[in-house]
């Protein structure tokens, strides 16, 4: 530095413990960036399949699921199969290539969705088979309401107000294991006065894809044969409002007990007004919430101390489950509408001087 000046040598100065001071805060923001990304590289990744979104209450669960899940620091991936197989086994697919530690499937057909669990393993994935159980497939947990219980339920609020006479059977479709379940619930009920001859199955029918158009056409062309219908269980409430629908046809709406499932606003709002009699209630946000958590502890590697075990058709699978309500109109305000399932407003909305 021969020849500086001392004023030249004190601006050097400066500047080099500037430069010192900028690169030292740059290291810092570079570490500090790494340290944010390293941090949500360790998030956990959750996929969400679902075989349908077409009836109202696969909404609620994809919503509830989605809040949880973030709450509890996850991210979120979510794909709709609309009761496509092959669809829903490429979503499964793509989730997988997503880099998710767990997969919470609903299938849209028992059998077929095996195929997205056993997949879901070979890239050593997590799998809940969420209220619908996939079977033959060895999920890593099934969790879902007492179907056996929602069958149960339903016959026995129909035999009190219909104890005799005609009865009508539309259930979901054949490819969800919880119409068997539920079946097996309404016939332990069924079965003494049916053999009795007290209760005559007049039809029971399997709708496919649970179309409520089908639940509409079997009513009908029933009514329109000349045979009666005294009663009438319905696979959901989507089902249910088919069925009814085609009564309205025949002006017997209101005059034929019908039961369904899930809470559907319609239903609950046909159940006040008088022409639905009951629906089962599952309390989504306990399901969608407690799958949530499972989800969190099966990406850690933590035990989910569930002893209850369910038969897959090859294996017995952890089995997590919960309890479905009955819900009539003396009870609707304290169950559905009390949990805000929905609101009294939404519920009454048809009959504003009721309520």
């Amino acid at each position: 530095m021969k020849g500086m000046s001392r004023t030249h040598l004190v601006i050097f100065l400066m500047l080099f413990i500037a430069v010192m001071i900028l690169a030292a805060c740059s290291y810092s923001s570079i570490g500090n960036e790494i340290s944010v990304m390293e941090e949500e590289g360790d998030r956990i990744r959750v996929g969400i399949s679902l075989g349908t979104l077409k009836e109202e209450r696969w909404l609620k669960d994809r919503d509830i699921l989605m809040a949880k899940l973030k709450d509890l620091g996850a991210e979120v991936f979510v794909k709709n199969a609309n009761n496509d197989d092959e669809d829903q086994l490429k979503q499964v697919r793509y989730l997988l290539d997503q880099k998710i530690d767990v997969l919470i499937l609903v299938p849209n057909d028992l059998q077929k969705a095996s195929a997205a669990v056993q997949l879901a393993k070979k890239y050593g994935v997590k799998v809940i088979s969420y209220d619908r159980l996939v079977t033959r497939s060895n999920v890593d947990l099934y969790i879902s309401f007492d179907n056996i219980k929602v069958g149960r339920l339903m016959a026995e609020w129909l035999i009190k107000k219909a104890p005799k006479g005609n009865y009508l059977i539309i259930n979901g479709a054949t490819s969800d294991h919880n119409t068997k379940m539920i079946k097996e619930g309404y016939d332990s009920i069924l079965r003494e006065k049916v053999e009795r001859g007290d209760i005559k199955i007049v039809a029971e029918e399997w709708a496919p894809d649970w179309m409520t158009e089908y639940a509409f056409k079997v009513t009908d062309e029933i009514l329109q044969s000349g045979r009666r219908i005294d009663a009438a269980i319905a696979g959901n409430d989507s089902l249910a409002g088919g069925i009814i629908e085609a009564l309205a046809e025949h002006r017997l709406a209101g005059r034929v007990p019908v039961v369904g499932q899930d809470a559907d606003l319609a239903a609950c709002q046909r159940i006040v007004e008088g022409t639905q009699l009951m629906t089962v209630y599952k309390p989504i946000d306990k399901l969608a919430e407690k799958a949530a958590e499972m989800a969190i502890r099966l990406a850690r590697g933590e035990p989910l101390d569930i002893r209850k075990t369910i038969f897959d058709g090859r294996y017995y699978v952890p089995y997590y489950v919960l309890e479905p309500v009955g819900v009539d109109k003396s009870n609707i305000e304290d169950t559905v509408i009390r949990d805000g399932f929905h609101s009294s407003q939404d519920v009454y909305r048809n009959l504003p001087k009721a309520h």
